[in-house]
């Protein structure tokens, strides 16, 4: 599993648009989005560094994730 601290999420729309830009690198990756705390944990076969790179082409700033 891994964490992502996330900013500019604000809607459902942000955190499809994250499900979505993880998942076109990995069609079978378990998102989780907590948008309230602004975290994305994903399960996939991908490394940190693709998924994190999916996000930020989606738009959004990825972060080092702080405590769990």
């Amino acid at each position: 599993m891994t964490e992502f601290e996330v900013q500019g999420m604000s809607c459902q729309h942000c955190v499809a648009a994250v499900t979505r830009s993880i998942q076109e690198v990995d069609p079978n990756a378990q998102v989780s989005v907590d948008l309230a705390r602004g975290r994305v944990a994903v399960e996939s076969t991908q490394s940190a560094d693709a998924l994190r790179d999916a996000i930020d082409e989606a738009g959004y700033t990825v972060v080092p994730a702080t405590g769990a």
